[in-house]
């Protein structure tokens, strides 16, 4: 399949309810191995969550889930958890043989349409190494604001303004 017609494929709705959990948590483990392996790190969050507190998450009041669908296969999820003016995106996952076809750029673009209307701003975080992901955002618009080191890895923050702001 080609990418557009793989894009053509994909339904993006949101994650409601315990039904998807355990597919999800799937998809965000197969999703982040490779980002273990580029860190040297088995234990990063995405990887360590159980399915209880994922659940926990996914009934989260301020937190809305993403999932991206080709036919009943879940292949892709994003996060945002919502407060006040500020969006904050995490868990970008794109199961791995679907990596590289554009399904995690119509997931980050997918969000803005969940925001509610006073978000004046959408903030995402991503290992500093993690090329491919920081090239992703900053072609949509998200700059670097800074750098957060927490034991052995380094975290990049970016930040996009919406509205006439940005």
């Amino acid at each position: 399949m080609e990418n557009d017609e793989v894009l053509a494929d994909v339904r993006i709705d949101v994650i409601d309810g315990p039904d998807d959990a355990g597919e999800l948590l799937t998809v965000r483990r197969a999703a982040f191995v490779t980002e273990a392996q580029v860190y040297g790190d088995p234990n990063i969050p995405a990887l360590t969550q159980t399915l209880e507190e994922l659940e926990l998450d996914l009934a989260r009041a301020n937190v809305v889930t993403l999932g991206a669908w080709i036919g009943p296969r879940l292949v892709g999820s994003i996060r945002v958890e919502l407060e006040a003016e500020r969006a904050n995106l995490g868990r970008l996952a794109v199961v791995p043989d679907k990596q590289g076809m554009g399904i995690g750029t119509q997931l980050l673009m997918a969000v803005l349409e969940y925001l509610p209307d006073q978000t004046k701003e959408v903030w995402v975080f991503t290992g500093q190494d993690s090329k491919q992901n920081l090239a992703m955002y900053t072609k949509h618009g998200y700059e670097h604001q800074y750098d957060q080191h927490t034991g052995d890895l380094t975290y990049a923050y970016l930040r996009r303004i919406l509205g006439d702001g940005g």
